[in-house]
């Protein structure tokens, strides 16, 4: 099946959870995944922001079906929180690891003392995905989907010193949580799979969406990421955040999709979204299995992965 992005499949009565879907290219991903009838779920830790992201829904999709949940990623007790209002919706079809954080120049921590970059993008996502697994399984055709970034081609995971203790550059810390996301969304489709589960799991990249482009949302847009001129010269080579969204939706709602894909933009930074193959440094199931036990080990969460009874 040929996918466009602008003409959606409708997804009444389905329950979509999205993590960081008050800003950027997540709030326009929960858009336009409102716009097919779904109900969708804005967690995130700025309930301001928040509202008014649902504010900025409403108005581009009246009688939107939306909610909310509070969660900061950099806090495993409020990812165990979130969980738990996660598990007590009837049904939940998709949760979309939207959030991350790039941090700052110099090392910073998560209130539980880990790395900024990997606690957030990686451990977070982990906790996160292992305690709603409960609502997803009980759901028919439910996905888990996780956002990447390009990024993770652009650096390497060493395993020994995964939360940049012994040296650390921004870029390389927020490159390594990606690749820790990614290796755990692929080996997780390994496991559910073998598990029998009805669950899937999905990565995806948005590719590069620039403010410059993108439509204007009173209350949820603001100044230029990155200044005018970077952006204008990026132009070119990357798209709107309403397009950087496309590969995540498509995550989401393509009935086509099997666990393990990956999506990005067909041109690179830009584009409709196209099946990807993963770069050799996601596919290493060895490393993948270190650093499941490392995550569970670190988080203190068990993601077990029961067959579901017949």
């Amino acid at each position: 099946m040929s996918w466009d992005p602008r003409c959606l499949p409708a997804a009444p009565g389905k329950v979509f959870v999205i993590t960081g879907g008050n800003a950027g290219i997540g709030y326009y991903t929960a858009e336009q995944l409102a716009s097919t009838g779904a109900k969708v779920i804005l967690a995130g830790r700025n309930q301001t922001k928040i509202d008014a992201a649902l504010t900025a829904i409403r108005r581009q999709v009246p009688g939107a079906d939306l909610g909310s949940i509070a969660v900061d990623l950099a806090e495993l007790s409020s990812v165990r929180s979130a969980a738990e209002r996660i598990n007590a919706l009837d049904r939940v079809d998709a949760v979309i690891a939207n959030a991350a954080v790039y941090g700052d120049k110099q090392r910073s921590s998560t209130a539980d003392g880990f790395e900024l970059h990997f606690g957030t993008n990686h451990l977070a996502n982990f906790a996160l995905a292992a305690r709603s697994y409960p609502a997803l399984a009980r759901t028919p055709g439910s996905r888990l989907v996780f956002v990447s970034s390009l990024s993770y081609q652009m650096t390497s995971l060493d395993l020994d010193d995964a939360q940049s203790e012994r040296d650390y550059k921004t870029f390389r810390a927020y490159g390594r949580s990606k690749i820790a996301l990614m290796l755990f969304a692929l080996e997780l489709d390994r496991r559910l799979r073998a598990a029998g589960s009805p669950v899937s799991s999905i990565a995806a990249h948005p590719g590069g969406g620039l403010d410059v482009l993108s439509p204007r949302r009173p209350g949820v847009t603001g100044p230029l990421a990155g200044g005018l001129f970077m952006q204008l010269m990026m132009v070119p080579l990357a798209q709107s955040k309403a397009k950087a969204a496309w590969s995540q939706v498509r995550a989401t709602l393509d009935p086509e999709l099997t666990g393990g894909r990956f999506l990005g933009p067909r041109l690179g930074l830009r584009g409709r979204p196209k099946l990807l193959a993963p770069k050799p440094q996601v596919l290493d199931q060895a490393a993948a299995q270190r650093l499941w036990t490392m995550s569970e080990e670190l988080t203190g969460v068990e993601f077990t992965l029961a067959k579901p009874v017949s």
